[in-house]
């Protein structure tokens, strides 16, 4: 038991070493505070996920660059009626500044008379500035 530990303390602090849980748990808790965001209409606040250098890659759409650029997108998504009912992650996947997700996610898409359910998975890079992770390339399509 306290050679666990002592590994544990060991690996918390050798760069390049990251405790597995760390990465993800930022990564889930972002995830439910993005949602919230989104669901509230605050686009501001979901490109201030991003990284300044991110990019959107969307189905059927043209890569999208820059904090800015990633808020008009996601502005147009909200204006439009679209609601996000889950988000989460299956996989993450992370190695020094860099980890990986990999995730589902349902939506409540506007159509006449109501609204459509739209289920998707989706694959998004974070890289670590600082303390903190940020998105850093964003793609997904639908199922």
């Amino acid at each position: 038991m306290y050679r666990l530990i002592a590994i544990f303390i060991v690996c918390a602090f050798i760069p390049g070493v990251s405790v597995a849980a760390e990465p993800r748990q930022h990564i889930d808790e972002a995830l439910v505070k993005f949602v919230a965001a989104f669901n509230s209409g605050d686009a501001a606040t979901v490109a201030g996920f991003y990284a300044e250098d991110a990019a959107l890659l969307p189905p059927d759409g043209h890569r999208v660059d820059g904090r800015a650029g990633i808020q008009e997108f996601w502005q147009g998504a909200i204006n439009s009626g679209m609601k996000i009912d889950d988000l989460h992650a299956i996989e993450v996947h992370a190695r020094q500044d860099i980890a990986g997700e990999v995730g589902v996610f349902t939506l409540s898409v506007p159509v006449e008379g109501g609204a459509k359910k739209v289920s998707g998975k989706y694959i998004v890079l974070w890289k670590r500035d600082g303390h903190n992770w940020q998105l850093y390339r964003d793609i997904w399509n639908t199922n």
